[in-house]
C-alpha cells in the first residue's frame, strides 16, 4: 500500500508539470485534453462528445542509456574530464536520489498534493519567464499559501538562467538559498533551470548545491540526470505565451496530427565544442517543408572565425 502511494505521489508531482507547461504555460491544449475540462467546457467549444481514451502502450518507456563520452568526440573539449567531474560533483551530491530515498511522502499523505512558493523578496530581481512559472502555479488548484500543508515547494528565487554572462545571473544564490529556513537539504523542493553554465563549456554548474531537490531543467545529460526523479523540460523562449492562443491541431486521438509542420527548430548552430556535431547534422533533414530547422551561426564573440561555408546562407535564413 505505501509503495501504492509512491508511486501515485510521483505520478502527480510529473502531471503537475505537464499541467504547469502545457495547460498553464502554453496557450489552449485543444481537444486532445478535453480529459482536463469540464463537460461544460467541451459543449462550449462544440466537441459534446464521448470522451476517447489515450492508448494504452504495453512496453514502459526504458530509461536513458549510460553517457558515453566516445559519442561526441569534441565533447567538453576546453575542460578536462577531471575538471567537468569536479564541476558535477560539487552540484549533483544527491545523484543517487529518487523518489523513495529523497523524498518525504508523509507531507502529502496529509494534506494532499499542495504547492508552497516561497515569498519574494525585497529588490530580488526575477525574470519574467520564471515570473510566469510562479503565478501559474499560484493560480493552480495545487497551491497553497501554508507551508505547514505543502508536500512541494518552489523557489522564489529565479534559477532558470545560471549562465554567469546573463544579466538574468542571481548572484550569491548558494547563500540566499541556505539561509531558507525550509530549505531542509533541499527535500521536497522543485528546481527550475533553462541555462546553466557558460559558453563554451556549458557545464550543468547551477551554482549552488540543490541536495536532495528535483531538478526540472532543460537540456540535462544523461550523466547527471535521476530517473523517476528529475524532469526533463524543452527550452522555452522569454516569448512563450502563459495562456491563451490557438486551438490544438490534434483531434480524436489522430496520429499524426493535421498539422503543416511536424518538426521545428530555431536555434544557434555551435561551430566548436560541445553539441556542434548534433547542431551542425541538422541541415540533413531541413525541408523547409514539414521539416524546418533554421540555425544561426552568430554564436560568440569570435563565430567569424569557425566560419564554415554554410554559415551566410543559415544566416539568411535564419533571420528571415
Amino acid at each position: 500500500m505505501q509503495a501504492k502511494k509512491r508511486y501515485l505521489i510521483s505520478l502527480l508531482t510529473g502531471a503537475f508539470l505537464v499541467l504547469l507547461f502545457y495547460f498553464g504555460g502554453g496557450g489552449d491544449p485543444g481537444p486532445a485534453a478535453t480529459g482536463f475540462r469540464s463537460r461544460h467546457d467541451r459543449s462550449r467549444n462544440g466537441y459534446n462528445r464521448p470522451e476517447q481514451p489515450w492508448p494504452h502502450f504495453s512496453d514502459p518507456l526504458q530509461h536513458f542509456s549510460p553517457w558515453d563520452q566516445s559519442d561526441t568526440e569534441e565533447y567538453n573539449v576546453h575542460i578536462s574530464p577531471r575538471q567537468k567531474s569536479d564541476v558535477n560533483s560539487s552540484v549533483y551530491k544527491g545523484k543517487r536520489c529518487r523518489m523513495q530515498s529523497c523524498f518525504d511522502f508523509s507531507l502529502c499523505q496529509r494534506n494532499g498534493f499542495k504547492v508552497y512558493v516561497y515569498p519574494q523578496q525585497k529588490g530580488e530581481k526575477i525574470s519574467e519567464s520564471y515570473q510566469n512559472i510562479l503565478s501559474t502555479i499560484e493560480g493552480s488548484r495545487f497551491y497553497t499559501s501554508d507551508p505547514s500543508h505543502a508536500c512541494l515547494f518552489i523557489l522564489s528565487l529565479d534559477t532558470l538562467d545560471r549562465d554567469q554572462l546573463s544579466p538574468q545571473y542571481v548572484h550569491n544564490l548558494k547563500t540566499k538559498v541556505q539561509s531558507l529556513p525550509l530549505w531542509n537539504n533541499g527535500r521536497n523542493h522543485l528546481i527550475f533551470n533553462l541555462y546553466s553554465g557558460t559558453w563554451p563549456d556549458y557545464t550543468e554548474d547551477l551554482g549552488f548545491d540543490i541536495g536532495q531537490a528535483m531538478l526540472a531543467k532543460a537540456s540535462i545529460s544523461t550523466e547527471n540526470f535521476r530517473p523517476n526523479f528529475d524532469v526533463s523540460i524543452p527550452l522555452f523562449s522569454k516569448d512563450h505565451p502563459r495562456t491563451g492562443g490557438d486551438r490544438g491541431f490534434l483531434k480524436y486521438n489522430t496520429i499524426p496530427p493535421f498539422r503543416k509542420y511536424m518538426l521545428v527548430f530555431k536555434g544557434k548552430r555551435y561551430l566548436t565544442g560541445i553539441g556542434s556535431d548534433t547542431r551542425n547534422a541538422l541541415y540533413h533533414v531541413h525541408n523547409a517543408e514539414d521539416v524546418v530547422l533554421l540555425t544561426t551561426c552568430k554564436h560568440g564573440k569570435d563565430w567569424q572565425k569557425h566560419k564554415d561555408a554554410r554559415c551566410d546562407k543559415d544566416n539568411a535564413e535564419y533571420d528571415k
